[in-house]
């Protein structure tokens, strides 16, 4: 698998049967003190240039937050969409540049998986912190079968597959942190924390995480190997996790919370309305009911709520979204994901803003009498959501 990995990367889809939408449909989503701008990068100074210092607009200083045991940046950068599934992969210097960025401007937590491409998230992720791997932290995951269809596969053989693989796409002896991508309900979730703890002893994983558990599956999961970290969709917009007890499961038993979606995939950002088009080819956006013309222009008032604190702060509904999620919990790391350096500086804008406690209610208050409109995914996707109770 690993020599053929190297090989079906650029025409992966096409490897597999399908087309490029198919695949990207039935595949993915299946999303410190500030370090010294680092003199090892492998770069001639031409090369340089183009990486850009963003701390010129005025952000608070990076800390850092624990996720259990494991210390990060208090925000993450996710790297899913640099190379897939919301519009065509970027360039590749370009996604260098953007990772790199975020790391001389204090982020240390840089997330991706096996899935993203396939591959070639990892790849890029590799490439670019190879030259100061011991100042990051990776996360990556396993669990989806990769071979053309919707499938999962979780079986300890495969666990163990997918992280030697991983960890030469990564171009390293270590993954800080390996999620199960979606619980597969075919494999037995003690199974999956025992292939995981194999892993961990061998010390090619250092950490174990979750990614769309229920509590249930969760307090399984961290009675044979103790869970690092949860991740799933949170955001002002999709608060589910406060309702069906993963939110509270990780408070109980000491397990960090990393939130996908921290800025609605997009939308909370203000830059879209109901004649917002997406490129259907690329972009898996336009399969979710919340990203239909008709639910784009019905959850505007969820926009304007963070346009109007915003306002008061001097700041962007981003900024407002992404201070609201670290002011929730403080084993809360959110991991906002763009190709895009103006992007990226306006998300870690979002460390100087100061909602005070007064801020916090009255946007809990406004939250509570809006209605979102539309799924936060399609049901094909939805249906990989583990939702035992």
């Amino acid at each position: 698998m690993d020599k053929n990995n190297q090989k079906a990367r650029p025409n992966a889809a096409k490897h597999f049967g399908l087309d490029r939408r198919d695949f990207l449909i039935n595949a993915a989503l299946a999303g410190a003190v500030l370090p010294a701008v680092s003199a090892a990068w492998a770069a001639s100074p031409d090369q340089r240039q183009g990486y850009q210092s963003v701390l010129h607009t005025g952000q608070g200083q990076m800390k850092t937050r624990k996720l259990g045991t494991l210390e990060v940046s208090e925000i993450g950068a996710g790297c899913m969409s640099i190379s897939a599934n919301y519009g065509p992969p970027a360039d590749r210097a370009q996604g260098i540049n953007t990772i790199r960025t975020a790391h001389e401007n204090g982020v240390t937590f840089f997330d991706t998986a096996e899935v993203y491409g396939p591959y070639t998230s990892e790849d890029l992720v590799g490439e670019a912190l190879a030259p100061i791997r011991d100042q990051v932290k990776i996360a990556t995951k396993f669990g989806f079968a990769i071979d053309g269809t919707i499938g999962l596969n979780s079986r300890p053989e495969r666990i163990k597959q997918v992280a030697e693989a991983s960890l030469k796409r990564l171009k390293t002896d270590r993954i800080d942190l390996f999620y199960q991508h979606r619980v597969d309900p075919k494999v037995p979730i003690e199974d999956v924390a025992g292939a995981v703890k194999d892993l961990i002893q061998e010390g090619k994983v250092l950490h174990f995480g979750l990614s769309e558990p229920s509590a249930r599956t969760i307090r399984r999961a961290h009675a044979v190997q103790p869970v690092t970290a949860v991740q799933t969709e949170y955001s002002v917009m999709e608060r589910s996790p406060e309702r069906n007890g993963v939110l509270a499961a990780c408070e109980e038993l000491g397990i960090g919370f990393v939130p996908w979606g921290p800025v609605g995939m997009g939308y909370l950002t203000g830059k879209m309305d109901a004649s917002t088009r997406f490129d259907t080819k690329t972009d898996l956006r336009p399969t979710f009911d919340r990203f239909s013309p008709d639910n784009l222009a019905a959850n505007m008032p969820y926009v304007e709520l963070l346009k109007q604190f915003a306002e008061k702060n001097s700041s962007t509904p981003s900024q407002i979204a992404l201070a609201w999620l670290l002011a929730q919990k403080p084993f809360i790391v959110p991991i906002p994901g763009t190709r895009n350096i103006d992007h990226l500086s306006e998300n870690l804008g979002a460390l100087r803003v100061e909602l005070t406690p007064e801020d916090l209610r009255e946007l809990g208050t406004a939250l509570s009498a809006l209605t979102v409109h539309g799924g936060r995914m399609n049901e094909m996707q939805m249906g990989l959501v583990d939702q035992t109770a």
